[in-house]
């Protein structure tokens, strides 16, 4: 993958804010829950939570494909597990990710491999499981930076 993904977001009200993705796809928007937010929308752990998800199916779905099993369809429940940090912070602890497939592991002469490597190309769990550096820049309404 050559282009870096991005997405752009803005604050609608309090704590709700408008994702875009690019113009080819629907906006979304996320809010924090009752009492911080509205709940108008998924929450930045709901989000990424699916994104983890999201990438673990994709990623099983690519490693059925190549070695050319029938899956039977995919689908998953995942949540995250909340906890705090040495400075009381709230924090992600962990995500659990439960995946289901279709068909029955009988009718899948491969599905050892398949379940061996279909981790490894899952490139949004695999650097959230590594801890992605988080570079930050805050700049004010005249473009001065702040940090």
């Amino acid at each position: 993958m050559s282009e870096r993904p991005s997405i752009s977001i803005r604050q609608v009200e309090r704590f709700a804010f408008r994702v875009e993705f690019g113009p080819a796809f629907e906006s979304l928007l996320t809010d924090e829950p009752v009492p911080i937010g509205a709940s108008e929308g998924p929450s930045p752990e709901q989000v990424l939570i699916a994104a983890v998800s999201n990438c673990l199916c994709a990623s099983l779905v690519f490693a059925l494909g190549k070695y050319r099993q029938d899956g039977g369809g995919v689908s998953a429940q995942a949540s995250g597990r909340l906890g705090r940090n040495a400075d009381g912070r709230l924090r992600l602890d962990g995500i659990d990710v439960a995946i289901a497939l279709g068909a029955e592991a009988a009718a899948m002469d491969r599905i050892d491999r398949v379940l061996e490597q279909f981790e490894r190309f899952c490139t949004v769990s695999e650097s959230v499981k590594a801890g992605i550096p988080v570079s930050v820049s805050v700049e004010d309404g005249r473009g001065t930076r702040l940090k």
